[in-house]
């Protein structure tokens, strides 16, 4: 299974959304996506992804990075942009992340794994 997330970039800075939900991950931070479906490309689930979590219309780049999840699944990262204000719509909060912050943020362990992709980006 394909997981993908979006690498939401204004001004230098990248979009990350802290999770409400389950208890294990809750408080903790991500980029914006989630599991492809049946018949949608991948590119068309960061786009409808983005749009139910954020409430925003994205134009999606370029591939960037993956990361392993659970055995036969994996989460792939790709460039976005929007002229949109994301609001958290099924998360706790929305921050932007310069490229010297991105350490100090407390990502879920597979977000983790993708910020060189994202610093290569920023």
């Amino acid at each position: 299974m394909i997981v993908v997330a979006a690498a939401i970039v204004r001004d230098g800075r990248v979009l990350a959304q802290q999770r409400a939900y389950p208890a294990d991950v809750a408080g903790l931070w991500e980029f914006p996506g989630g599991r492809v479906e049946a018949g949608e490309s991948e590119v068309d689930a960061v786009v409808r992804e983005c749009r139910e979590e954020l409430g925003i219309t994205v134009h999606v780049g370029g591939f960037l990075a993956a990361a392993p999840l659970a055995p036969g699944k994996q989460l792939r990262l790709y460039a976005a942009t929007t002229r949109d204000d994301p609001r958290p719509v099924e998360h706790r909060d929305l921050r932007w992340v310069g490229a010297a912050e991105l350490d100090g943020v407390d990502w879920i362990a597979a977000d983790r794994d993708l910020l060189p992709g994202v610093r290569a980006l920023l």
